[in-house]
């Protein structure tokens, strides 16, 4: 009897065993909403499913040994309707804002369920990626300006976070003294080409793009709110829970999107402009050296200080009436150990708040660029990649050349004298010394203050080619 128990132990023990090394010998699905257009999700979403980096990392070891994989991807223009799928168990992650984000979190809640943010992908710690734009034969120059006008937004996305911040940053009452209508970006792009609206608020990267295509001009940066904003990944936190390792292998294939970009920005915002049609010039202007917001993927206290905002935000809009436990919403064991697989030191990043740094030489002189508070950038359609001055003076005398020869100009970029933010510099303003020396700004009001104080004169980007 005794013989006879031991031998049913084992082979309990056995069946046991052998269905925890077995357990996931079926098709495991992985399915992930992204955001093409919203370039900042990139590299959480497109040069992913692009570069087929997530098939590099997923397991297929120990208990994935028989494991096979149903990868699903599915392409959203915004935030909430990728979280309406999320809540409805049809995708596993999902990319978006932190406004959205902050949503994504009530919402599973409010279903009871849980979803968790598992890191950033791309942000600013001082607000850039927002931004206000207003049609290009428009006579305002800044938003105090817009008092009593009607200005359109996407509705519920971080940029609707950034236009209610600046408003109330303006002292302005919000039912009384502007009126804000809800309007998608492919709306508002039609809209603002037949001046058929005063202002539009947007996000990454449209208050960038509609000038560039010459129908718009930015008045207004969502630095000068100085409220962090930032896109990143979010995962269903049972799904979570049951596939770790998938999990991690997600963000090792997102650490590496981010480490391709950085070292070939031309290159890869060519392939994002083949894939959404997002000029490669705009994806350059945010993910170049120097550009408008940093691709970070740690949890920095700004980025988990602006979801605590959003929530805020939400309870003002009347979204809802509940909060999130921001500490257990976010949580950085995944991507930590991410960077630990992928050779990274989290700790080291945490505590980088630096640009991609600009490693070039001047285009003239051949010497090593050190001050970059007046470099600018000219990309020649036909050239791989953009060249590089250390004075924006001697950009613009090229330029002349270039255009002179014929050469087709894609873009020639600045960097904001205050700010320090990347500018398109056919939309900036720019002081000149008596000296010579040319600094840009975003708004014609900051250009003045400076000349104001530095004896200077304000130049438009017509007058400064003269």
């Amino acid at each position: 009897m005794r013989f006879t128990t031991k031998i049913t132990a084992s082979i309990a023990l056995a069946v046991a065993s052998f269905a925890s090394v077995n357990t996931y010998a079926e098709t495991i699905r992985v399915a992930l909403g992204t955001q093409d257009t919203t370039i900042n999700c990139s590299t959480g979403g497109l040069l992913i499913r692009e570069l087929k980096l997530l098939e590099k990392y997923l397991p297929h070891e120990g208990k994935y040994k028989d494991a096979t994989y149903d990868i699903q991807w599915k392409n959203f223009t915004s935030g909430a309707p990728l979280t309406n799928e999320m809540v409805a168990g049809k995708l596993d992650f999902g990319a978006m804002a932190d406004f959205p984000g902050s949503f994504n979190g009530v919402a599973h809640e409010a279903a009871g369920k849980h979803s968790i943010f598992l890191s950033v992908l791309s942000g600013s710690i001082k607000g850039s990626g927002n931004g206000i734009v207003v049609p290009a034969a428009s006579q305002v120059q800044s938003i105090t300006e817009l008092k009593g006008k009607t200005i359109s937004v996407p509705f519920a996305s971080t940029s609707h976070g950034m236009l209610l911040r600046a408003i109330k940053a303006q002292g302005w009452d919000l039912d009384k003294d502007v009126k804000i209508i809800a309007q998608a970006p492919e709306i508002a792009g039609s809209a603002l080409k037949s001046n058929r609206i005063e202002a539009h608020a947007d996000f990454v990267p449209f208050a960038e793009l509609f000038p560039n295509r010459g129908f718009a001009r930015k008045i207004y940066d969502g630095s000068q709110a100085n409220a962090p904003t930032f896109h990143g990944t979010l995962v269903d936190a049972a799904y979570a829970e049951k596939y770790p390792e998938i999990v991690v292998a997600y963000l090792r294939a997102a650490l590496e999107a981010d480490r391709l970009i950085a070292a070939e920005p031309e290159k890869y915002s060519e392939l994002i402009e083949k894939v959404t049609g997002i000029d490669a010039e705009v994806n350059y202007l945010f993910h170049g050296p120097l550009g408008l917001q940093t691709r970070d993927l740690t949890w920095k206290p700004e980025y988990r200080q602006a979801l605590a905002t959003a929530i805020d935000t939400l309870k003002l809009l009347k979204k809802t009436d509940q909060g999130l436990n921001i500490e257990k919403f976010i949580n950085d064991k995944y991507i930590r150990e991410a960077f630990k697989q992928s050779d990274l030191d989290y700790k080291k990043s945490l505590a980088n708040y630096a640009q991609l740094p600009l490693n070039a030489k001047d285009a003239i002189t051949g010497k090593p660029i050190t001050d970059f508070k007046h470099v600018a950038q000219i990309w020649v359609r036909g050239e791989p990649l953009v060249r590089h001055y250390a004075s924006f003076k001697d950009a613009v005398k090229v330029l002349k050349e270039l255009e002179s020869e014929g050469k087709d100009i894609r873009a020639i970029y600045a960097q904001a004298s205050d700010s320090g933010i990347k500018l398109l510099a056919n939309q900036a303003w720019f002081v000149e010394s008596a000296q010579g020396q040319v600094d840009a700004f975003l708004l014609k009001e900051q250009a003045e203050a400076f000349a104001k104080s530095n004896s200077g004169t304000v130049r438009d980007f017509s007058s400064i080619r003269l």
